[in-house]
Protein backbone atom coordinates (compact mmCIF):
# COMPACT_ATOMS: atom_id res chain seq x y z
CA UNK A 1 0.00 0.00 0.00
CA UNK A 2 1.81 3.27 -1.34
CA UNK A 3 2.14 5.97 1.12
CA UNK A 4 0.96 3.88 4.52
CA UNK A 5 3.19 1.48 6.66
CA UNK A 6 1.51 -1.96 7.90
CA UNK A 7 2.96 -2.59 11.37
CA UNK A 8 2.89 -6.32 11.93
CA UNK A 9 3.37 -8.45 15.19
CA UNK A 10 2.19 -11.13 17.08
CA UNK A 11 1.16 -10.56 20.87
CA UNK A 12 -0.14 -13.12 23.38
CA UNK A 13 -3.78 -12.19 24.17
CA UNK A 14 -6.15 -14.10 26.36
CA UNK A 15 -4.22 -17.12 26.56
CA UNK A 16 -3.33 -17.41 22.48
CA UNK A 17 -0.90 -15.42 20.18
CA UNK A 18 -2.77 -13.27 17.60
CA UNK A 19 -0.93 -11.72 14.30
CA UNK A 20 -2.49 -8.53 14.25
CA UNK A 21 -1.82 -5.56 11.64
CA UNK A 22 -1.64 -2.20 12.46
CA UNK A 23 -1.60 1.45 10.38
CA UNK A 24 -1.86 5.03 11.08
CA UNK A 25 -0.94 7.13 14.30
CA UNK A 26 -0.57 5.49 17.61
CA UNK A 27 -0.36 8.66 19.55
CA UNK A 28 -2.40 11.87 18.82
CA UNK A 29 -4.83 9.65 16.43
CA UNK A 30 -8.71 10.73 16.09
CA UNK A 31 -9.55 7.05 16.81
CA UNK A 32 -8.88 3.43 16.80
CA UNK A 33 -11.07 1.50 14.11
CA UNK A 34 -10.82 -1.96 14.32
CA UNK A 35 -11.53 -4.15 11.59
CA UNK A 36 -12.58 -7.60 11.96
CA UNK A 37 -12.53 -10.71 9.04
CA UNK A 38 -15.17 -12.89 7.88
CA UNK A 39 -14.52 -16.40 6.59
CA UNK A 40 -12.04 -17.40 4.75
CA UNK A 41 -10.47 -13.98 5.15
CA UNK A 42 -7.38 -12.63 7.08
CA UNK A 43 -6.64 -9.03 7.91
CA UNK A 44 -5.05 -8.75 4.79
CA UNK A 45 -8.87 -8.22 3.66
CA UNK A 46 -9.33 -4.91 5.17
CA UNK A 47 -5.89 -3.34 3.08
CA UNK A 48 -7.81 -0.80 1.45
CA UNK A 49 -10.03 0.44 4.37
CA UNK A 50 -6.73 0.73 6.62
CA UNK A 51 -5.10 3.09 3.88
CA UNK A 52 -7.63 5.31 3.33
CA UNK A 53 -8.66 5.70 7.36
CA UNK A 54 -4.45 5.72 8.14
CA UNK A 55 -4.01 8.50 6.12
CA UNK A 56 -6.46 10.10 7.41
CA UNK A 57 -5.44 10.33 10.80
CA UNK A 58 -6.83 7.01 12.28
CA UNK A 59 -5.31 4.03 14.42
CA UNK A 60 -6.26 1.22 12.35
CA UNK A 61 -5.91 -2.48 13.88
CA UNK A 62 -6.84 -5.62 11.88
CA UNK A 63 -5.94 -8.88 13.68
CA UNK A 64 -6.49 -12.69 12.24
CA UNK A 65 -8.86 -13.73 14.19
CA UNK A 66 -8.24 -17.18 16.13
CA UNK A 67 -7.67 -20.20 13.75
CA UNK A 68 -6.83 -17.80 11.13
CA UNK A 69 -3.36 -17.26 9.80
CA UNK A 70 -0.70 -15.95 11.52
CA UNK A 71 -3.02 -16.21 15.06
CA UNK A 72 -3.56 -19.61 17.21
CA UNK A 73 -6.17 -22.66 16.28
CA UNK A 74 -6.68 -23.98 19.34
CA UNK A 75 -7.49 -27.74 18.44
CA UNK A 76 -10.43 -27.86 20.62
CA UNK A 77 -14.22 -26.84 19.08
CA UNK A 78 -15.40 -25.38 22.08
CA UNK A 79 -12.83 -22.75 22.19
CA UNK A 80 -14.08 -20.84 19.06
CA UNK A 81 -17.43 -19.14 20.89
CA UNK A 82 -18.31 -16.32 20.73
CA UNK A 83 -17.15 -15.73 24.15
CA UNK A 84 -13.59 -16.57 23.18
CA UNK A 85 -13.86 -14.24 20.08
CA UNK A 86 -14.99 -11.16 22.39
CA UNK A 87 -12.13 -12.17 25.07
CA UNK A 88 -9.21 -12.11 22.19
CA UNK A 89 -10.46 -8.73 21.03
CA UNK A 90 -10.61 -6.65 24.30
CA UNK A 91 -7.31 -8.43 25.60
CA UNK A 92 -6.24 -7.18 22.13
CA UNK A 93 -6.98 -3.42 22.91
CA UNK A 94 -5.67 -3.42 26.33
CA UNK A 95 -2.34 -4.99 24.92
CA UNK A 96 -2.16 -2.00 22.46
CA UNK A 97 -3.15 0.43 24.71
CA UNK A 98 -6.27 1.51 23.49
CA UNK A 99 -8.27 3.18 25.70
CA UNK A 100 -12.02 3.13 25.24
CA UNK A 101 -13.34 6.70 23.42
CA UNK A 102 -15.35 8.56 25.41
CA UNK A 103 -19.24 8.38 25.05
CA UNK A 104 -21.41 11.04 24.39
CA UNK A 105 -22.13 11.30 27.99
CA UNK A 106 -19.05 11.40 28.79
CA UNK A 107 -17.92 14.07 26.60
CA UNK A 108 -20.76 16.38 28.27
CA UNK A 109 -19.44 15.49 31.83
CA UNK A 110 -15.69 15.51 31.59
CA UNK A 111 -13.78 15.98 34.82
CA UNK A 112 -12.16 18.84 34.50
CA UNK A 113 -15.31 20.80 34.31
CA UNK A 114 -16.81 19.18 37.11
CA UNK A 115 -17.34 22.62 39.26
CA UNK A 116 -19.35 24.16 36.35
CA UNK A 117 -21.51 20.80 36.05
CA UNK A 118 -22.34 20.41 39.66
CA UNK A 119 -23.26 24.38 40.06
CA UNK A 120 -25.87 23.62 36.79
CA UNK A 121 -26.77 20.46 38.52
CA UNK A 122 -27.56 21.20 41.35
CA UNK A 123 -28.52 24.94 41.12
CA UNK A 124 -30.59 24.05 37.68
CA UNK A 125 -31.00 21.08 36.95
CA UNK A 126 -34.18 18.45 38.02
CA UNK A 127 -35.40 21.19 40.15
CA UNK A 128 -38.68 23.52 40.21
CA UNK A 129 -40.21 21.60 37.28
CA UNK A 130 -37.61 22.87 34.12
CA UNK A 131 -34.27 21.80 32.53
CA UNK A 132 -31.00 23.29 32.29
CA UNK A 133 -31.27 26.95 30.99
CA UNK A 134 -27.43 26.39 30.08
CA UNK A 135 -26.19 24.13 26.77
CA UNK A 136 -24.36 20.74 29.22
CA UNK A 137 -21.04 21.61 27.08
CA UNK A 138 -21.09 25.32 27.14
CA UNK A 139 -17.67 25.97 29.37
CA UNK A 140 -19.21 29.09 31.11
CA UNK A 141 -20.23 29.46 34.78
CA UNK A 142 -23.37 29.90 35.53
CA UNK A 143 -23.53 33.50 37.04
CA UNK A 144 -26.73 33.04 39.20
CA UNK A 145 -25.69 33.61 43.17
CA UNK A 146 -26.04 29.61 44.64
CA UNK A 147 -29.65 29.36 46.66
CA UNK A 148 -29.87 29.73 50.08
CA UNK A 149 -29.35 25.88 50.92
CA UNK A 150 -26.28 25.52 49.35
CA UNK A 151 -22.72 26.93 50.06
CA UNK A 152 -19.31 27.17 47.68
CA UNK A 153 -18.18 24.83 50.40
CA UNK A 154 -20.89 21.62 49.12
CA UNK A 155 -19.87 22.65 45.62
CA UNK A 156 -16.18 22.29 46.43
CA UNK A 157 -17.17 18.80 48.34
CA UNK A 158 -18.96 17.18 44.89
CA UNK A 159 -16.44 18.93 42.81
CA UNK A 160 -13.43 17.17 44.56
CA UNK A 161 -14.68 13.60 44.33
CA UNK A 162 -15.99 14.18 40.66
CA UNK A 163 -12.41 15.66 39.79
CA UNK A 164 -10.86 12.55 40.67
CA UNK A 165 -13.39 9.92 39.52
CA UNK A 166 -15.63 11.70 37.07
CA UNK A 167 -18.66 10.75 36.16
CA UNK A 168 -18.85 7.56 34.32
CA UNK A 169 -19.90 5.54 36.78
CA UNK A 170 -22.56 7.68 38.15
CA UNK A 171 -23.81 7.75 34.25
CA UNK A 172 -23.52 3.54 34.35
CA UNK A 173 -26.65 3.35 36.43
CA UNK A 174 -29.18 4.94 34.02
CA UNK A 175 -26.84 2.83 31.12
CA UNK A 176 -28.10 -0.19 32.88
CA UNK A 177 -31.99 0.82 33.19
CA UNK A 178 -32.99 -1.50 30.16
CA UNK A 179 -31.30 -3.96 31.86
CA UNK A 180 -32.67 -3.94 34.85
CA UNK A 181 -36.03 -3.82 33.39
CA UNK A 182 -35.05 -7.31 31.47
CA UNK A 183 -34.06 -8.73 34.92
CA UNK A 184 -36.40 -7.31 37.18
CA UNK A 185 -39.29 -9.11 35.09
CA UNK A 186 -40.14 -11.90 36.67
CA UNK A 187 -41.16 -9.61 39.44
CA UNK A 188 -42.56 -7.55 37.68
CA UNK A 189 -46.06 -7.75 39.30
CA UNK A 190 -44.53 -8.11 43.24
CA UNK A 191 -45.59 -5.68 45.75
CA UNK A 192 -43.37 -3.30 47.81
CA UNK A 193 -44.42 -5.35 51.12
CA UNK A 194 -42.63 -2.60 53.68
CA UNK A 195 -44.38 0.28 55.20
CA UNK A 196 -43.18 3.15 52.89
CA UNK A 197 -43.01 7.05 53.44
CA UNK A 198 -42.54 8.72 50.32
CA UNK A 199 -41.53 12.40 50.22
CA UNK A 200 -41.07 14.28 47.04
CA UNK A 201 -40.36 17.93 46.06
CA UNK A 202 -43.19 19.79 44.35
CA UNK A 203 -40.67 21.31 41.65
CA UNK A 204 -39.06 18.12 41.01
CA UNK A 205 -39.06 17.64 37.59
CA UNK A 206 -39.70 13.82 37.21
CA UNK A 207 -42.74 14.63 39.77
CA UNK A 208 -44.38 16.51 37.26
CA UNK A 209 -43.73 14.11 34.15
CA UNK A 210 -47.06 13.29 32.38
CA UNK A 211 -48.81 11.10 34.44
CA UNK A 212 -46.66 10.70 37.41
CA UNK A 213 -48.89 12.40 39.97
CA UNK A 214 -51.82 10.67 38.63
CA UNK A 215 -50.21 7.18 39.46
CA UNK A 216 -48.61 8.81 43.00
CA UNK A 217 -52.28 10.33 44.35
CA UNK A 218 -55.06 8.16 41.86
CA UNK A 219 -54.11 5.10 43.92
CA UNK A 220 -52.08 3.12 41.23
CA UNK A 221 -48.97 3.88 44.00
CA UNK A 222 -50.56 2.82 46.99
CA UNK A 223 -51.71 -0.69 44.68
CA UNK A 224 -48.25 -1.73 44.63
CA UNK A 225 -46.86 -0.37 47.35
CA UNK A 226 -50.02 -2.30 49.86
CA UNK A 227 -47.87 -0.43 53.24
CA UNK A 228 -47.80 2.82 51.92
CA UNK A 229 -48.29 5.09 55.58
CA UNK A 230 -48.14 8.78 53.60
CA UNK A 231 -47.24 10.50 50.65
CA UNK A 232 -45.21 13.87 51.27
CA UNK A 233 -45.49 16.74 48.95
CA UNK A 234 -43.52 19.65 49.84
CA UNK A 235 -44.24 22.49 47.56
CA UNK A 236 -41.09 24.65 46.06
CA UNK A 237 -38.82 21.96 46.76
CA UNK A 238 -36.97 20.00 43.74
CA UNK A 239 -35.00 17.42 43.13
CA UNK A 240 -32.50 17.74 45.38
CA UNK A 241 -35.04 17.57 48.42
CA UNK A 242 -32.43 16.61 51.56
CA UNK A 243 -30.53 19.39 50.94
CA UNK A 244 -33.42 21.74 49.70
CA UNK A 245 -35.10 21.10 52.46
CA UNK A 246 -33.04 19.75 54.86
CA UNK A 247 -34.80 19.99 57.88
CA UNK A 248 -38.22 19.20 56.79
CA UNK A 249 -37.20 15.88 55.32
CA UNK A 250 -35.46 15.06 58.46
CA UNK A 251 -38.36 15.74 60.81
CA UNK A 252 -40.41 13.57 58.16
CA UNK A 253 -37.98 10.59 58.38
CA UNK A 254 -37.78 10.65 62.20
CA UNK A 255 -41.25 10.99 62.54
CA UNK A 256 -41.91 7.47 60.56
CA UNK A 257 -39.00 5.92 61.91
CA UNK A 258 -40.19 5.85 65.74
CA UNK A 259 -43.32 4.20 64.69
CA UNK A 260 -41.38 1.15 64.63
Amino acid sequence: MEGVVIRRQTVEVNGISMHVAEAGPEVDAKGAVLFLHGFPELWYSWRHQMEHLAIRGYHCVAPDLRGYGGTTAPPDVASYTSFHIVGDLVALLNTLGIAKEPAVAEKQFPPAHAKRLMRQLLCHCFSHGVFCDEEMDDNKFPTSPLPPWLTEADIDYFVTSFEKTGFTGAINYYRNLDKNRELAAPWADAKVQVPTKYIVGGGNITYNFEGIQEYIHGGGFKEDVPLLDEVVDIPGAGHFIQQERAQDVSDHIYDFIIKF
